[in-house]
């Protein structure tokens, strides 16, 4: 599947996903490269708003350890999960 040519604003979310932590990027590095351009958008501001959450908080939203209080972003997490799982 080609890749659509990010807009200004996808350059700018895919240049926050890059995380320091190897678990996290098993995750939002891969869920970039292969779904975020083609998600609509109201998935894509709900992983923009995921990208604010510090990197504990989103290894502990990935190991099921806590949960943010947006629901629309936990779903994102779990949708990220299972089909990174199923890969």
């Amino acid at each position: 599947m080609n890749q659509p040519e990010p807009t200004l604003e996808q350059r700018r979310i895919i240049y926050q996903a890059r995380r320091g932590l190897k678990e996290l990027d098993f995750y939002i590095d891969a869920y970039v490269k292969n779904l975020y351009l083609h998600a609509d958008a109201e998935e894509q501001l709900t992983f923009a708003k995921l990208l604010t959450y510090e990197d504990p908080d989103l290894l502990n939203f990935f190991l099921n350890q806590d949960q943010p209080e947006d629901k629309s972003v936990m779903d994102l997490v779990n949708k990220i999960k299972i089909w990174r799982h199923n890969q």
